[in-house]
Formats: C-alpha cells, sequence, structure tokens
C-alpha cells in the first residue's frame, strides 16, 4: 500500500510555478528521496503536502484519503510530520520545551515522557543539553532536535528537508543511521536532501525534480548507476549522456518553458 501519493500537484506563487503536475508515490515503511538544485520545487512540495502552501490543482492522498489543502494542524493530527530545512527551532526555548512543542497534539502522559527518552535514545548528546537554550546548540545538535521534535508527534510519515546541510561529516553519518533506525522500526520517510549518493544510499526509491517537474524517477539504486544523475548529482562527468524524456525514464517533460525557477 501506498502511504502517500500525489497525482497532478502544482503548486505556485503568484504568476511562478514551483511544482508542476507532480505524481509521486511513496510506499508504506519505505524511505523515498527527492534529488534537485536549489530553486527545482523539493521544499515547495513538501510544504504542500503539510499545508503550508496551498495546491493549485491536482491531489494529495495519504493512506486512501484525500488530504489536499489540509492546514497544518490538521496534517499533524493525519499523522505528518515536517522536519524543515534550516531547522526553525525555538532559540530561546529549552531542548526539552522544543521538544515538548512537537508533541503539542497529545497529551503529557507516561507514553510522552517514553517518547522524550526515545529522542533521547537516538540522539544521546541531546540529554545532557536538555535545559540548555536550543540558539545556543551546534548546527548539528540543532538538527537532533528538530528531528526529534518531528518525531514527538508520533507521525506515520516524517518529511525531512534538508537534514545534512551545512553539517561535519561525522554528524551527517550520525543522522544518516538514525534515519535508517527509524525507517527499519516502521517510519514511512520522504527525504529531500542535496547530498545525492547519501541520499539515495538511505532510500528505497528516489525522483529527481528539475525546475519544478519530474526529470526522473525509479528504484534509488537504479539512479544510483544512472549516467544522468552521476554527472549532475555526484560529480561523475565521465559517465554523462543526455537524459531520455520518454514515459519510462521520465515523470514529466522537462522543457519548463518560460516559468520562473522558485
Amino acid at each position: 500500500m501506498n502511504r502517500l501519493e500525489t497525482h497532478g500537484l502544482t503548486v505556485t506563487y503568484g504568476n511562478a510555478v514551483a511544482v508542476e503536475n507532480m505524481d509521486v508515490s511513496v510506499k508504506t515503511g519505505t524511505v523515498a528521496c527527492i534529488l534537485g538544485a536549489n530553486g527545482a520545487g523539493k521544499s515547495s512540495f513538501l510544504k504542500c503536502l503539510v499545508g503550508l502552501v496551498p495546491a493549485r490543482s491536482g491531489k494529495v492522498v495519504l493512506d486512501g484519503r484525500d488530504i489536499t489543502n489540509i492546514n497544518a494542524c490538521e496534517a499533524a493530527a493525519r499523522g505528518i510530520a515536517l522536519s524543515p530545512e534550516g531547522r526553525r527551532l525555538f532559540p530561546d526555548l529549552t531542548v526539552f520545551e522544543n521538544l515538548c512543542i512537537g508533541g503539542y497534539l497529545r497529551r503529557r502522559d507516561a507514553s510522552f515522557r517514553s517518547d522524550i527518552d526515545k529522542v533521547f535514545g537516538y540522539f544521546p548528546r541531546l540529554q545532557p543539553r536538555v535545559q540548555q537554550l536550543a540558539g545556543s546548540l551546534s548546527g548539528g545538535e540543532q538538527q537532533m532536535v528538530a528531528i526529534g521534535r518531528a518525531l514527538m508527534s508520533r507521525p506515520s510519515l516524517l518529511l525531512l528537508d534538508e537534514p545534512s546541510l551545512g553539517l561535519a561529516p561525522l554528524i551527517v553519518s550520525q543522522l544518516a543511521s538514525i534515519i535508517t533506525t527509524i525507517n527499519r522500526e516502521g517510519l514511512t520517510i520522504v527525504l529531500v536532501e542535496q547530498n545525492a549518493r547519501l541520499a539515495l544510499r538511505l532510500s528505497h526509491d528516489a525522483y529527481v525534480f528539475e525546475t519544478g517537474r519530474l526529470a526522473l524517477k525509479g528504484p534509488s539504486s537504479e539512479l544510483l548507476q544512472n549516467p544522468y544523475v552521476a554527472e549532475l548529482y555526484l560529480g561523475d562527468k565521465s559517465r554523462s549522456e543526455p537524459i531520455k524524456h520518454d514515459s519510462e525514464s521520465a515523470g514529466s517533460s522537462l522543457n519548463a518553458g518560460s516559468r520562473a525557477p522558485v
């Protein structure tokens, strides 16, 4: 069963098209990654899923139910959690308070406390900093809090927007391990990530966005070997070849016309 599907999803900002006619399917219990350059529409796609920006047309379907243009509170109640690009913590609140905000729809019962302990199990560096202001943490620690905050809502679908951005390789490796762990525990994940090699190795299926449209999709293991992906996203110039815009290799045409990238 697919946990998430979008059908012809289009998102605009005024006259600028951010996402156009996007068809994506994420199977339950898998990790799907979305690759693409800045301005490809990746973050706009995630924001539309959680009701932060409206869909101009098309559908968003979660577990077989149409949830197009629900608001952010409804998205959280339905089990969708977003760890946004740039982390977006409350810097003047403590680590503990930021985690509590992630679970604001839940009762403060024994399971709430056990889930905070579970977050500390994933991210042991946070426990001794539980009363430290989030704004005083390192970038890697802030990213851990951001993911932990999202997990506190007990989501069925976790959206991660650029979790490795600007972090040291050791921290990236630790985050990758945690993403694998929480997925193996059954959580479905959509991962937006500019570190394409990392994203493809962590995920089961992959989608490549270009200027708001779907350029390629397929099993991550296959896209890891794709010459076009290798040249543009893995830095392997020797394997370059033109992309094929057919129904098997492309989700939609790459002809962006006169649209302004967002």
